[in-house]
C-alpha cells in the first residue's frame, strides 16, 4: 500500500454519490444504467464517478458481451480500514486514559 493508493481511495470516498454507489453494490452487481436510476444525474456524470471507483480499486468492470456489471472490491475497502484502525486505538487509549483521570478526579472530590 502506498501513499497514492490512499489518496485514491479516499478522494473516492469523499463523494456521497461515489459512497451511495458503493452501498448499492453491497447488494450484488449492477449496471451502469441500474446504478444511475436513484440519482438525479446524467449517465456521463455516473459513468465518471465509477471510473474514480475503479481507479481506486474500489470496484471493478465485468466483461460479458454487451453486459458490464460493475463490482464491489473490498481489498481496497480493508485497506483505508487498517490505515484508520491505528487511529482509533490511537482514539481508544486517549479515551480510556481521560477515563481514569476522571475517576481519579472524581475519587478525590468524594474524599474531601
Amino acid at each position: 500500500m502506498t501513499d497514492t493508493d490512499l489518496d485514491a481511495i479516499f478522494a473516492a470516498l469523499a463523494d456521497p454519490t461515489r459512497r451511495a454507489i458503493l452501498v448499492r453494490l453491497t447488494e450484488g452487481e449492477a449496471t451502469v444504467n441500474e446504478l444511475a436510476e436513484p440519482f438525479d444525474i446524467s449517465q456521463p456524470a455516473i459513468s465518471r464517478h465509477l471510473k474514480v471507483l475503479e481507479r481506486a480499486g474500489l470496484i471493478t468492470q465485468g466483461k460479458e458481451a454487451q453486459y458490464r456489471p460493475r463490482t464491489l472490491e473490498t481489498a481496497q475497502l480493508k485497506v483505508a480500514y487498517d490505515w484508520l484502525a491505528h487511529y482509533r486505538r490511537h482514539w481508544e487509549e486517549s479515551f480510556d486514559r481521560l477515563d481514569e483521570l476522571i475517576q481519579q478526579t472524581a475519587g478525590k472530590d468524594t474524599a474531601s
